[in-house]
């Protein structure tokens, strides 16, 4: 007997529409549903069409990526990363976005696994990464990238954030900054604390005060309107730290509409290191993240579980790059003050 979407719903007590969501991503289906919907599908033995070939071919060459923005070009660019790696030995890759949702992380991650890929590379949207269990009890081998969970004992690859965040602050110090804004797009990522606690410490460290702490959020809009209502005031700082790419875009942007010079009037650290910061004027300084190293980590340890080598989950963390040009220097005043336009 041929199994259907309504065999499926009526044994998961959902409607087909909701089974049709959870299989294909269209719409955003919570992380209870789509583990009853799959529990379901797996007990009568359903599968979506566009897998039934792979089923009978056995695993597809083909990794899953899902990432939570692909509007962010470190999420772009770490995709480019893993890609190069997994093409030069034969396998494809399939990206997908969570838009930063939980369960529409949920949601696309299952139609993800609908195509019975060979293994999964996760950056979840959220610390609580809810979709775990869902990834656990799919069996698909998994890494877990960049947004790494505390709590999470699996396999994943991310940066030593700490050490990234003690770089900005001990290279700004030695310039003779004293007062600094720490730009960060949200301190519910695990990631996004570990940078502040690195900054954090090097301050503590030099009996300098605590840093001014601006959450600017997930996108450009965001960090340029909160960043320039901060910069409209009268704020005593002489240095602006970014934790993200869009920080580092939100911090420029309020400089200029603000009549604010860099690096006269503030020294500017960027992260990550692209194109445009080359050919920005000044070129910013900036926390260089080794996505290269990143992606070839998070391949190698993937592979290793395809190839089904016994080896124990591991989390590798890589250091980054101070990468030092004309956007940093020392303060004209010992205490500066931004200028109101």
């Amino acid at each position: 007997m041929v199994v259907s979407i309504k065999d499926v719903a009526q044994r998961a007590g959902v409607s087909p529409g909701t089974v049709s969501n959870v299989f294909s991503g269209n719409r955003a289906v919570k992380v209870d549903l789509i583990e009853r919907v799959r529990t379901a599908a797996a007990e009568l033995g359903y599968q979506p069409d566009r897998a039934a070939s792979q089923l009978r071919a056995g695993k597809a060459k083909v990794v899953a990526a899902l990432v939570p923005d692909l509007n962010n070009p470190f999420f772009t660019t770490l995709i480019a990363a893993i890609e190069a790696s997994v093409r030069g030995e034969g396998y494809d890759i399939i990206v997908s976005s969570s838009h930063g949702n939980a369960d529409e992380e949920a949601s696309r991650l299952s139609a993800l696994l609908g195509w019975k890929p060979a293994g999964v590379v996760i950056i979840p949207c959220t610390d609580e990464f809810t979709s775990r269990e869902l990834l656990a009890s799919s069996g698909v081998p998994f890494v877990v990238a960049d947004r790494v969970p505390s709590l999470f004992d699996g396999d994943a690859v991310t940066v030593d954030n700490v050490d990234a965040g003690e770089k900005a602050a001990e290279h700004l110090v030695a310039l003779g900054h004293r007062r600094f804004v720490v730009a960060a797009s949200s301190m519910k990522l695990q990631n996004i604390r570990e940078r502040c606690e690195g900054i954090e410490a090097v301050l503590i460290r030099e009996g300098f005060p605590a840093p001014t702490l601006i959450e600017v959020g997930l996108d450009f809009d965001t960090a340029a309107d909160r960043l320039g209502t901060f910069m409209a005031g009268e704020r005593q700082a002489t240095a602006f730290i970014a934790l993200t790419n869009f920080a580092t875009l939100g911090i420029l942007a309020s400089a200029n509409k603000n009549g604010v010079s860099v690096p006269r009037d503030i020294s500017v650290m960027g992260f990550d290191d692209y194109s445009w910061m080359h050919a920005f004027n000044p070129p910013l300084t900036a926390i260089r993240q080794p996505v290269e190293d990143m992606g070839r980590a998070i391949w190698n340890r993937l592979r290793g579980h395809l190839n089904d080598e016994d080896e124990p989950a591991a989390r590798e963390k890589l250091l980054c790059d101070l990468v030092v040009r004309a956007s940093t220097g020392a303060p004209t005043t010992e205490v500066g003050k931004l200028r109101t336009a």
